[in-house]
């Protein structure tokens, strides 16, 4: 695959798209896992595909319509959320429910053979356009900003939303703000993995860098990273394979975090017996 790298342009933007994912997953992912909002995240995403639909239905291009959905869908989750009225979880399933209900009525309305929506919903790094690339590269580039100026304005949210106030911290605006970066990271990771598949790949990374720091940015930067190793391996078994790029790359992310889990789970066991074992020749020796 190495050598086809440097002659094909096709393979050339899935190395850049895996990395451009792996960003946006590192820094976004830490903060949704932080603050427990994956199944919102999954709400957002699941919602993008109405505005896929949508796009195939008028004739624009269909990122665009899914990146028009999640913005909306974030905003009015938070908002709606932030208002109270409703419990967090309906409305996570309703906006879910009606993305997806909405990208099927627009694909049936089309006029002959309905498009194969697979890349969509299931991914295929390996078919990133240049299009693609340049809308990836301009929403990548607008999250790492907003994170690294506010980034002590983010610790402070997670580590006490209530504090953050008294700080004179908009914590409001910030959720708002953290929720249409969710949005931004959703478009991102649908060429890459998929809207299925797109809760894994903010999760996994993000929480098994978790268990290897308990510093925020060496989170975010160990997420980075094992997003870019785990891209580029799933994208390299796709290609040797003939199989989905975002189901290997999603595989082989979480398949890491549970052996991480297990190994922690170990180690855990190890300390407590050394423990007792202690006691037990401390009582024997008194």
């Amino acid at each position: 695959m190495l050598d086809a790298l440097f002659k094909y342009q096709f393979l050339q933007n899935a190395v850049l798209a895996g990395i451009l994912a792996s960003v946006v997953c590192g820094l976004i992912g830490v903060i949704i896992v932080e603050k427990k909002l994956v199944m919102m995240s999954g709400g957002i995403a699941h919602t993008a595909y109405g505005g896929v639909g949508l796009g195939y239905l008028l004739g624009f291009e269909p990122i665009i319509g899914a990146f028009v959905f999640s913005v909306c869908a974030a905003l009015g989750i938070g908002y709606i959320n932030k208002k109270g009225g409703a419990a967090a979880d309906v409305v996570i399933g309703l906006f879910w429910s009606m993305g997806m209900a909405l990208g099927i009525l627009f694909i049936a309305l089309m006029p002959g053979y309905p498009p194969d929506l697979s890349s969509y919903l299931f991914g295929s790094i390996l078919s990133v356009t240049q299009g693609d690339l340049y809308l990836m590269i301009g929403l990548t580039l607008v999250v790492v900003f907003i994170v690294v100026v506010f980034f002590n304005h983010w610790k402070a949210y997670l580590f006490d939303e209530e504090f953050a106030s008294i700080l004179g911290i908009n914590t409001t605006l910030l959720e708002y703000v953290l929720l249409v970066l969710v949005a931004m990271t959703v478009v991102v990771l649908i060429r890459v993995v998929g809207i299925i598949l797109v809760i894994a790949l903010l999760t996994a990374p993000a929480a098994s860098a978790g268990m290897l720091s308990l510093n925020f940015r060496n989170r975010m930067i160990y997420a980075i990273i094992i997003g870019v190793v785990f891209c580029l391996a799933g994208m390299w078994i796709s290609y040797e394979m003939n199989i989905a790029s975002g189901a290997a790359i999603v595989i082989l992310s979480v398949t890491f975090y549970f052996c991480l889990y297990v190994g922690r789970m170990v180690k855990i066991n190890m300390k407590e017996k050394s423990r007792k074992r202690e006691r037990l020749e401390n009582e024997v020796i008194k």
